[in-house]
């Protein structure tokens, strides 16, 4: 018992050490980044040492406003597509029976397997093609490439166990089919479209690769690529205490999130690993 808590301990320490090292850093004056003795918390014994210039100066001399605007209207774009059509494909998938299913499931399932950079190019051509490039559309249809195949394989695991004899009773009072779907199956589906959606927002919110090569300025440029792009007084200074307070602003809302969710997370990722 002692062994796995000091484990479990020590993952902790694992995972919320960076984070925490950046918010100790963002806080500290600049002259003292790289002071040595490192100074592992912000002014060490000399709380008046800590301040938010880093922050004001993220927001004061960048547009990192817009991006975080950017990154959020193509996160809920995306959001929003993937549970739209996921929820209709799962439902298919998972609860009508044809030739092929198992194929067209599994197949699904491996287009997640793809790295990004294996379909860059040909969607690159695309986007250009399409006249999206430097758009937010222009970056939700790549993102929909790794989020709509883990919808729809998400949703399609929870439908599985639905029991049928509930849109058999919706079909005896006159339902249609899709007023079924509508009035009975979405609400059974609430917590496999939460844990989907949280699960997409956090991939869509992070995506690095897709949003630096579709975008060339802030107009549509998100947080990941924009942190990137952070440059100094001089060619050769790099300004860590505002790339580690953008990293801290574009964490906290996705460890708000999680925190708040995280029953509904847990709900439904316990949901779609059973078959009833």
């Amino acid at each position: 018992m002692k062994a796995r808590r000091a484990l479990v301990f020590l993952l902790v320490v694992w995972s919320l050490f960076p984070l925490v090292w950046a918010a100790s850093t963002s806080l500290k004056p600049r002259e003292e980044l790289f002071a040595t003795p490192v100074a592992y918390l912000p002014g060490g014994s000399n709380w008046s040492r800590i301040t938010f210039q880093s922050y004001r100066d993220v927001f004061a001399e960048r547009p990192f406003a817009r991006n975080i605007l950017n990154s959020a209207v193509v996160s809920a774009l995306t959001v929003s597509a993937s549970l739209a059509i996921g929820a209709l494909a799962g439902y298919g998938l998972g609860r009508f029976r044809f030739r092929g299913r198992g194929v067209l499931f599994y197949s699904v399932l491996g287009m997640t397997m793809f790295p990004q950079i294996s379909i860059l190019g040909a969607l690159f051509v695309m986007v250009r093609s399409a006249g999206l490039f430097n758009t937010y559309f222009g970056l939700v249809v790549p993102y929909l490439t790794f989020t709509l195949p883990f919808a729809v394989w998400m949703i399609a695991r929870f439908v599985r166990r639905l029991p049928v004899e509930l849109e058999e009773a919706a079909f005896v009072d006159g339902a249609t089919p899709f007023g079924a779907f509508r009035h009975v199956v979405v609400p059974l589906l609430a917590p496999a479209l939460v844990t989907t959606g949280l699960l997409t927002f956090i991939a869509a919110w992070n995506e690095f690769l897709f949003a630096l090569t579709f975008t060339v300025d802030d107009s549509a440029r998100t947080v990941p690529p924009a942190i990137v792009f952070f440059s100094g007084a001089s060619r050769h200074e790099v300004p860590w205490g505002e790339i580690m307070a953008a990293s801290v602003i574009v964490s906290l809302p996705l460890v708000l999130l999680a925190l708040v969710a995280e029953r509904r997370i847990v709900e439904g990722l316990a949901a779609g690993a059973t078959k009833g």
